[in-house]
């Protein structure tokens, strides 16, 4: 396979990238912390091919970004309160809150009840979502190396491995997003990242 770069500026790219996801294809994008690889949420082989492109073990969730709050229902089944006020607070921007997944969604993307969600602060990644609706996506790098915050270091990994990367310059982050358990009471950080735990609490509580 050969590995087509493209300009997300250019005014195919979206157009290009939606292409390759309806057909199966792994299209790699910059997002407000590092580049990720993404697959049509609901194309289960595409979202077996992501563990493949990366070496990833399946006991490793793959979380799914979505372009606004509002398509959550389209992932998450009975999000709690907290999980809410969470999103209203911090999406766009560095958090991924884990809630109860639909049972529809392809078995691929977790191996348990529940699926990290996020809706990413960056507009390339923003308009990509929008025009191909809820993307299953992960860091665009072999497993344990290092993240890719440039398409030239996704090219170095992940070169021959992915169908297109829409390069969209230097991500403005690079550290991944904190990953919060929202089913957990109070909620409880997974991964450390951007947003602190003092914020999470804070803006978790009613009021």
């Amino acid at each position: 396979m050969s590995t087509q770069v493209l300009s997300a500026s250019a005014p195919n790219a979206i157009a290009t990238a939606v292409d390759l996801l309806q057909r199966g294809g792994i299209v790699a994008m910059p997002t407000d912390t590092v580049y990720g690889i993404g697959a049509l949420l609901t194309d289960a082989a595409a979202i077996e091919r992501l563990y493949a492109v990366k070496g990833r073990e399946h006991t490793k969730s793959i979380a799914v970004l979505l372009a606004g709050a509002e398509q959550l229902p389209q992932v998450a089944q009975g999000a709690s309160p907290a999980a809410l006020r969470l999103a209203a607070r911090f999406w766009p921007g560095a958090l991924t809150l884990v809630v109860p997944r639909l049972p529809s969604l392809p078995s691929a993307l977790s191996q348990t009840d529940t699926v990290g969600v996020r809706v990413p602060n960056h507009p390339i990644v923003l308009q990509l979502l929008t025009a191909s609706g809820p993307l299953a996506v992960t860091s665009a790098n072999l497993s344990g190396q290092p993240d890719a915050l440039t398409a030239q270091a996704v090219l170095a990994q992940l070169e021959g491995r992915i169908d297109l990367v829409l390069d969209g310059g230097a991500t403005p982050g690079a550290v991944p997003s904190t990953v919060v358990d929202t089913i957990a009471s109070p909620p409880r950080i997974l991964r450390a990242g951007p947003i602190s735990e003092s914020e999470i609490l804070a803006a978790s509580q009613a009021g």
